[in-house]
């Protein structure tokens, strides 16, 4: 292999990381403006997903809906994701990264404010779109405030 054929697979693999964690913040800005469309552009169509109850949604139908059930009542959110850790075969790979997601309702009794910490575990696929979540688990690692924030 040529020195330059080199060059081109390390900056291919460059930029497909830089998507990959792209993909990351792009579902973080779907979920805190509640633009649920953009969302389309994050998962595949036949992604999966384990984010709490129920254990497994299947389809990017599903999965949306439990975000919006989870997320829409709520009068605003931040969800922050770091420490990215990406792998990559061809036209699949791996990304894990940690969050902190801050949610907040006005409610009768108590703080406005519920966090939780975790981290994102996906299977990611190119597609000709671009990258796309095939499965992501979510694993809340800690919570912190008034859990009737989160309560409808």
């Amino acid at each position: 292999m040529s020195g330059v054929d080199k060059q081109s697979m390390a900056l291919q693999l460059l930029l497909d990381e830089r998507d990959i964690i792209a993909l990351a913040a792009r579902y973080c800005r779907a979920l805190d403006t509640k633009d649920w469309s953009q969302l389309d552009e994050v998962f595949l169509p036949d992604a999966t997903a384990v984010l709490g109850a129920p254990n497994q949604l299947v389809g990017r139908d599903a999965i949306v809906d439990r975000i919006r059930t989870a997320l829409d009542y709520l009068d605003d959110s931040q969800h922050l994701v770091g420490n990215h850790e990406v792998t990559i075969d061809g036209n699949t790979g791996t990304q894990r990264c940690y969050l902190q997601a801050q949610h907040v309702r006005a409610v009768a009794d108590g703080s406005p404010n519920y966090m939780i910490a975790g981290r994102y575990e996906d299977r990611v696929q190119k597609t000709p779109e671009g990258w796309r979540i095939a499965h992501r688990t979510l694993t809340v690692m800690w919570s912190e405030g008034n859990l009737a924030v989160v309560r409808p």
